[in-house]
């Protein structure tokens, strides 16, 4: 499981070999099964949650029980209710199991150590917080100027890896959109594509 968080990592900074013996007991794993929560809103998120394998959302749900999809997190992805993991007031997101799934789970508390203990981790931290933020910038100026085949497309193209393992209607939620223009924007690029 810890080759999947080393990888990435590594891909951001380098750690020596003492660091990540010191980094593995400040962790623990978990298997999800499919649709099994992780977190549910108006708990606390105890934990900030690395997905080894498998696929998750995070969601809120409407007045009308419509559900809204915040994020999802494949292998190599972290996942929390930020803010309730921080504060440790009541989280407002769900998350549960698209799939399978096996997760390294980190507390605050360790969280809060391994930045002291691996002084490194904390600017890998750092580095993860400002591309969620221009991630989340760009995703919200697409939500309010982009059309919806222009929104599909982009999703397509960023997470061209896991398209096909999310459902369309749990897609067209994460948009904003009605699954049926999800569906429609397929057919016209497949009928595209068969020119």
């Amino acid at each position: 499981m810890f080759e999947v968080l080393f990888a990435h990592i590594e891909g951001k900074i380098h750690l020596t070999d003492q660091e990540k013996e010191r980094i593995k007991p400040l962790f623990i794993s978990r298997k999800l099964r499919r649709r099994q929560y992780l977190l549910q809103a108006e708990e606390i998120c105890t934990h900030l949650t690395f997905v080894t394998k498998g696929l998750l959302r995070s969601y809120n749900v409407d007045d009308k029980g419509n559900e809204h999809i915040n994020q999802f997190a494949w292998e190599g992805w972290w996942i929390s209710d930020f803010y309730s993991f921080l504060t440790q007031e009541k989280a407002i997101f769900n998350i549960d199991a698209i799939e399978e799934t096996e997760v390294l789970m980190i507390s605050l508390q360790n969280y809060e150590e391994l930045t002291v203990q691996v002084p490194a981790m904390d600017r890998y931290f750092r580095i993860l917080y400002q591309n969620s933020l221009v991630t989340k910038d760009r995703r919200l100026m697409s939500s309010t100027t982009h059309t919806a085949e222009e929104k599909y497309l982009q999703f397509a193209k960023r997470y061209a890896q896991i398209l096909q393992r999310i459902p369309q209607h749990l897609i067209a939620s994460y948009l904003g959109l009605a699954p049926e223009t999800i569906s429609r924007i397929r057919r016209k690029w497949v009928s595209k594509e068969a020119i």
